[in-house]
């Protein structure tokens, strides 16, 4: 076969894929084989504006994301309740009031995780104290309530968002450049838990026992630093984990029943983590 021609030998060598800049190619980035690097720059971009920031003590907040503000809980019930008068032997449309006739009886924690975040915000920060800084998860519900209740009070708070497959976009209490988007959880989980003074759980669904489930786990097995758990809400939690019957059938033990205390206010919340950090 003759020999290429030069002009055209050197044109499909700066175009083929395997001369792109390492740091400029998407497509070999975004490669199963590179999944490691992936996860330590998903790691190194909240690491280093952490340190830049000088955030060194974080006070983080879980809870579901249904759990919204009183007015909105009402509309969303007014909804569900009209959505049903078009067809009232709908058993789908039955059980969605249903719901949110309970989320709203929830409603209140909203107001509770707010009015908590404005307490850490207002009392662990002071002059010659631990900055204590709310970190979420970063989206509507509890979430919002928390970042929203450190925006109000005047002091930064941290959302650490995940990419889903139903969008989910940052709530707008978040301080600018103190959000991220995380594509890998156990990422995400180990930024939650790296500064954490402490762990305060709202009311939630699957992904609010995941977190709490893990951070129990690490306590029980020495694998992270002793601070308070504390769970908001004992009617929710005495009815969502039995956790006397995990003791009483032996697969924990009674001294993992002092990992975590349920309170039902702000303020003893914020008492317990006070007194725990010698504030």
């Amino acid at each position: 076969m003759p020999d290429p021609s030069p002009q055209r030998s050197s044109q499909a060598i700066v175009e083929s894929p395997s001369y792109r800049l390492a740091y400029q190619d998407i497509e070999f980035l975004t490669s199963p084989g590179v999944r490691p690097l992936r996860m330590q720059l998903e790691f190194l971009k909240a690491e280093l504006t952490f340190q830049r920031e000088q955030i060194q003590s974080t006070v983080v907040v879980f809870g579901s994301t249904r759990i919204v503000a009183l007015s909105q809980a009402q509309q969303r019930l007014e909804e569900a309740r009209a959505r049903l008068a078009e067809a009232p032997r709908d058993a789908l449309r039955q059980r969605a009031v249903q719901q949110a006739e309970r989320l709203l009886a929830r409603s209140h924690y909203y107001e509770t995780a707010r009015r908590f975040t404005r307490l850490v915000a207002q009392e662990g920060s002071q002059e010659g104290g631990p900055a204590y800084v709310v970190m979420t998860g970063g989206g509507p519900g509890i979430m919002e309530a928390a970042n929203r209740g450190a925006c109000e009070a005047g002091a930064r708070s941290i959302g650490l968002n995940i990419s889903l497959p139903l969008e989910q976009r940052p709530n707008p209490y978040i301080t600018p450049g103190l959000c991220f988007q995380f594509h890998y959880f156990a990422i995400r989980k180990f930024h939650f838990l790296l500064r954490a003074m402490a762990l305060v759980v709202f009311p939630g669904g699957f992904g609010t026992l995941d977190e709490l489930f893990e951070v129990l786990t690490l306590r029980q097995t020495g694998r992270m630093q002793h601070i308070p758990v504390i769970l908001i809400g004992r009617e929710f939690w005495e009815k969502a984990v039995d956790f006397q019957f995990l003791a009483d059938e032996g697969t924990i033990s009674d001294l993992d029943l002092e990992r975590f205390r349920i309170v039902e206010t702000a303020e003893e919340a914020w008492e317990i983590i006070r007194k725990f950090h010698h504030l």
